[in-house]
């Protein structure tokens, strides 16, 4: 079944490595913009706006687009999303309500033709022959939600699996999700796992600082299916007791509640 289904996806190319921040920030756009494919395009914002360079999804249906978050700080996000939208109406969601995913509300919900849902919004979306199911992963945040493009087989984990510190602060939440999450995929199949951050090096094991803007040699976007399977796997290892574990390509990060007034999801 499969088989059959993955020769239908839209497939797409991802880049070898995408600018962060720098060294010359002068040289920098503010946003990166990458056509996977002609109707799924990758904007991150750069580490010289705000260091925690997030990545956003536009992705496109025949008579509507979906954007998946809107940035960190004071991003600018509706100017380029009026430049890329091909004048279609736009619904906003997000992955989760951090401020590093949301400041661009605001601005967005001034344009006309956008509405911007508000986070936890976890509806499947109808973009007019392409649907996008989103399912509620509460843990990293009580308002976290993954959405799977049935299109492309991509699943956008927002801060709850990519390569960097899965900061955690509800566990059992958290485990419960990831289990979900896991069980969710085992009747989809799934091209690629893209996360809303690069932490981690390319070097297994390592990360950047906190607040580096410039990550020469970073780790790839994309994880997959393996890598839920690894973080299902460790988390059940930890039965009910979070520790903190760094693995290859990312590290499992149990905090106890902040509060992300300054729009951070990475400080330790």
């Amino acid at each position: 079944m499969f088989l059959a289904l993955a020769f239908a996806f839209q497939m797409g190319v991802l880049p070898d490595k995408w600018l962060s921040g720098g060294p010359n920030c002068a040289e920098i756009p503010d946003w990166q913009v990458h056509a996977y494919n002609e109707d799924l395009l990758i904007l991150r914002q750069s580490g010289c706006v705000h260091y925690e360079k997030p990545f956003l999804y536009l992705l496109f249906g025949k008579e509507r687009a979906m954007l998946l978050d809107t940035g960190a700080g004071n991003p600018g996000t509706a100017a380029i999303i009026e430049k890329l939208r091909r004048k279609m109406p736009v619904i906003v969601v997000h992955s989760h309500g951090h401020g590093d995913h949301v400041a661009g509300d605001a601005e967005l919900k001034t344009l006309p033709g956008v509405t911007v849902m508000a986070a936890g919004y976890a509806e499947t979306i109808d973009l007019s022959e392409r649907k996008i199911e989103a399912l509620p992963i509460p843990g990293h945040d009580a308002k976290s939600v993954a959405f799977y493009d049935e299109r492309t087989g991509i699943l956008l984990t927002g801060d709850s699996l990519y390569p960097g510190r899965l900061c955690v602060d509800d566990f059992p939440a958290f485990v419960t999700s990831m289990n979900r999450l896991l069980e969710f995929t085992e009747s989809r199949p799934v091209s690629h796992v893209l996360g809303t951050h690069i932490e981690q090096a390319r070097t297994p094991f390592v990360d950047y600082v906190v607040r580096t803007t410039y990550q020469p040699a970073e780790h790839s976007l994309e994880l997959g299916r393996a890598h839920l399977v690894e973080l299902v796997r460790e988390l059940e290892l930890m039965s009910g007791k979070p520790e903190r574990k760094a693995l290859r390509d990312f590290t499992i990060y149990p905090r106890p509640p902040r509060n992300f007034a300054n729009g951070s999801t990475a400080t330790p």
